[in-house]
């Protein structure tokens, strides 16, 4: 393999919440029984993994994605059509995904994957690292535009 095969630089994380990043708040108000989003759940995959370094991270939204509006949806992609990086992965909810693929749609000269998971990384049984790796391999093998990689599939935004 090339340098250029194993470089990571030209890929970016972008966190924007979603089940993927929930995780219980610790305090006496609430008793664990209410999600928060916390640190992003690719760093934990990623060091489990040793994932090879030089890959950019940017923290955009930590939400809901049910709360997230049409000015958050154009907060991403204003922030993916600023990024220097060519490869792009959002960690999502899974609830409007769709909606936010759409609004990416038409970037050009960028692989954009969105991925999530049904239940918070910091689970046992979660989804999420194994939707975190075919995210990583669709923005590696893709073609510029915008894909959604969830439960063993790599599907176009339409």
């Amino acid at each position: 393999m090339t340098d250029a095969a194993q470089s990571f630089d030209d890929l970016l994380f972008i966190q924007v919440g979603g089940t993927i990043d929930k995780d219980y708040p610790a305090g006496e108000t609430n008793h664990g029984y209410e999600f928060e989003i916390g640190v992003p759940a690719y760093r934990s995959v990623l060091a489990r993994v040793k994932f090879p370094a030089g890959w950019a991270e940017r923290t955009l939204l930590q939400m809901d994605s049910l709360d997230m509006q049409d000015a958050h949806r154009a907060e991403v992609r204003a922030a993916v059509e600023a990024a220097s990086q060519t490869r792009i992965i959002i960690t999502h909810g899974t609830d409007t995904m769709g909606q936010t693929a759409a609004t990416l749609a038409g970037i050009t000269g960028k692989t954009i994957v969105l991925t999530g998971a049904m239940l918070p990384e910091k689970f046992r049984d979660s989804d999420a690292d194994f939707n975190l790796g075919m995210a990583i391999a669709a923005v590696r093998l893709s073609q510029p535009g915008v894909y959604v990689a969830l439960n063993g599939t790599v599907t176009p935004a339409a």
